[in-house]
């Protein structure tokens, strides 16, 4: 199976250069200072378990989509629509295609392009962040990527997935059977987790140990709930505090790339977290003051990212 990573982030470069280095066909599509990195020296990873190099095909082209069996979209939410353009053209008509995207849009967004049939959900649980072009850092959680067919069930092709590019420890693959879900139980925490620690610009380990950022916190987390449960999202009843029992085990100096964004100055995707549930919470007739504060604190940093042409991410 032949796979290509859009986006050469924390993320995308991770995969990248886990799977080459245990030879699987993969090309990653990059751009900029870490396409030239990576030609060059391949990718370095510095991860809990110790540093690794490897080289990877790298590319700026999206004609390389052509030979594509999967396309994996890992770039941040605000740039989908740009990634995507681009390899429409070139991908063969078997090819399926899913995303790791933060929040719960991405595959609708996918679907609404390639087609339902076409399209797999998917979602990504690690701390990882380039640290300089062509160098990984990840901090901490088993790297992981859940992926599913959108109407449930695992498929030949879902578990062919699971297969070819589960690497443990490495890489992991989790084929979901329920794959809405699972997007939301990321989204469970994750939205929550970016909201706060960009507003109180502090480490996990030290807004879940302070009791009022904690209250703040698990407020958050019981909006998300209430709000998936609202939509439909079978949340186990101990869903809250599940939520919190991982962030409580994440690593103490862990961030989020949100929170790591806002922090440089570039554009952020708070949209798509608590700019999200805000927006999903009227729609629904679901209160969400904690979200509808931690939006209204930050949006005034992200227009002022957007208004600075140097503070781009590049995927």
């Amino acid at each position: 199976m032949r796979m290509l990573i859009v986006g050469a982030g924390g993320a995308g470069a991770y995969f990248a250069a886990r799977w080459a280095a245990a030879g699987r066909n993969v090309t990653l599509l990059a751009r900029g200072s870490q396409l030239a990195a990576i030609r060059a020296n391949g990718v370095t990873i510095h991860a809990p378990a110790g540093t690794a190099t490897a080289k990877v095909d790298v590319t700026d082209s999206p004609a390389a989509a052509a030979k594509a069996d999967a396309v994996l979209f890992a770039v941040k939410t605000w740039q989908l629509a740009d990634a995507v353009a681009p390899i429409v053209p070139h991908l063969g008509r078997d090819a399926m295609v899913f995303g790791v995207l933060n929040g719960v849009d991405c595959a609708n967004q996918l679907a609404a392009t390639f087609g339902r049939g076409r399209t797999l959900g998917g979602a990504l649980r690690i701390i990882s962040y380039v640290e300089s072009p062509g160098v990984i850092r990840h901090v901490g959680v088993d790297p992981t990527i859940v992926v599913g067919e959108l109407d449930g069930g695992v498929s030949p092709r879902v578990q062919r997935l699971h297969d070819t590019f589960t690497l443990e420890p490495a890489v992991k693959i989790e084929a979901s059977p329920n794959i809405l879900l699972d997007v939301w139980r990321k989204f469970l925490f994750f939205a929550p987790v970016s909201g706060v620690g960009s507003v109180t610009r502090s480490t996990i380990g030290a807004y879940r140990a302070h009791p009022a950022s904690r209250a703040m916190l698990r407020a958050a987390i019981a909006e998300v709930f209430a709000l998936g449960r609202a939509r439909g999202i079978p949340f186990a009843d101990t869903a809250v505090d599940d939520a919190l029992a991982f962030i409580d085990r994440s690593p103490p100096d862990g961030t989020t790339s949100t929170h790591r964004d806002f922090e440089a100055g570039r554009r952020t995707e708070i949209d798509a977290l608590s700019g999200a549930v805000s927006r999903m919470g009227r729609e629904s007739g679901v209160p969400t003051p904690t979200h509808d504060f931690l939006y209204a604190a930050l949006a005034p940093q992200e227009a002022r990212a957007r208004a600075v042409p140097t503070a781009r991410t590049a995927p």
